[in-house]
């Protein structure tokens, strides 16, 4: 049970994986004393993406330095087949490998990105041909749409899948996860802790790890954090009363105010990406002060000031979500920030 294979790519692993992104937002030298650590300690799976600044660099000259052989996955924002490619070689020169295990399409949470991937010149195009060459082992996609996931599924393209999933996120144990278990696909969980939302680590990863067959990501930066989920890890992971009524309050308390990220919310008339909207403060708080300095990611900003406070996302979320309020109220904190 504490052990997954990854479906058809038949990668065996220990159930709780190191997510790059934290290790960002601190100093190199911290950042690769965590990876080191991680490592040590027992991780076997280390997650990390292009568009994540340091990342790959730190995790490679971690890696240098032991003779232990984690599984690395890493992503790309690369929508065309050369754009992908580009970001592969990049990705090895940066982990210092000769090939990497898994390299997913990230973030594809629209109709029209998925299309562009799998369009004869797409992205996955680029991954197949990489795979064929010996670059890469396997090839993964991440998004945080159920809808494009189980499309994914249903072309049977890809042979793992990242999904967001956490007691604040559990529509994929109905919709996406058992799919992906009859398909065979591997199943990475992202965001088992909401993106930060959720501050109570232990019933969270409990609740994560309690799905098998998953792999569940969390990110960390510090010893003081691996030491704490890894305990977690290798203990009971059977919820207690104080676990229930701690996810029953944080339940409750994040009910009207976040985001799912299910985009029935869009098409917005102002073309705003709700969720990123909604998600900025745990999203900076994963990624680091330089997080919004990314020029994808200022571009998408800028949008939400065009919100006209029309409601028609409003009308439309499952959620009750009060959205223009919420996304007035991450523009003025956004304009607050010394960025």
């Amino acid at each position: 049970m504490k052990q997954v294979i990854l479906g058809k790519t038949g990668i065996e692993v220990k159930r709780l994986g190191f997510g790059g992104i934290p290790i960002q937002r601190v100093s190199e030298e911290q950042a690769i004393d965590a990876v080191l650590y991680a490592v040590e300690k027992g991780m076997d799976f280390i997650d990390t993406s292009r568009m994540y600044t340091t990342s790959e660099t730190r995790i490679g000259k971690a890696l240098s330095q032991t003779a232990k052989k984690p599984v690395i996955a890493t992503k790309s924002f690369g929508r065309t087949a050369d754009d992908i490619r580009k970001d592969v070689e990049i990705s090895l020169r940066e982990l210092q490998r000769d090939v990497i295990d898994i390299y997913q399409c990230h973030s594809i949470n629209t109709v029209e990105d998925y299309r562009k991937i799998t369009a004869k010149d797409g992205a996955y195009a680029g991954l197949v041909k990489a795979r064929e060459e010996g670059l890469i082992r396997h090839i993964g996609i991440t998004s945080h749409s159920l809808d494009i996931l189980a499309t994914a599924l249903d072309d049977d393209l890809f042979e793992t899948i990242m999904v967001c999933f956490s007691f604040l996120e559990p529509a994929a144990k109905e919709k996406v996860i058992p799919k992906a278990l009859a398909k065979n696909v591997g199943i990475l969980v992202m965001k088992p802790l909401s993106g930060g939302v959720i501050e109570a680590p232990e019933p969270a990863l409990k609740w994560a790890l309690g799905y098998p067959e998953t792999l569940v990501l969390a990110g960390v930066e510090s010893r003081d954090l691996i030491d704490q989920n890894w305990s977690i890890f290798q203990g009971n992971w059977e919820l207690t009363e104080s676990d229930r009524e701690a996810i029953k309050a944080i339940s409750l308390q994040y009910d009207k105010k976040f985001c799912r990220r299910c985009d029935y919310c869009l098409p917005c008339p102002s073309e705003i990406p709700i969720q990123f909207v909604l998600g900025a403060r745990t999203f900076l708080k994963r990624m680091g002060p330089g997080g919004l300095k990314v020029p994808i990611f200022t571009s998408l900003w800028d949008k939400a000031e065009n919100c006209t406070e029309c409601g028609q996302c409003a009308t439309r979320c499952p959620y009750g979500l009060p959205i223009p309020e919420l996304i007035k109220a991450n523009v003025e904190w956004r304009k607050g920030l010394d960025i």
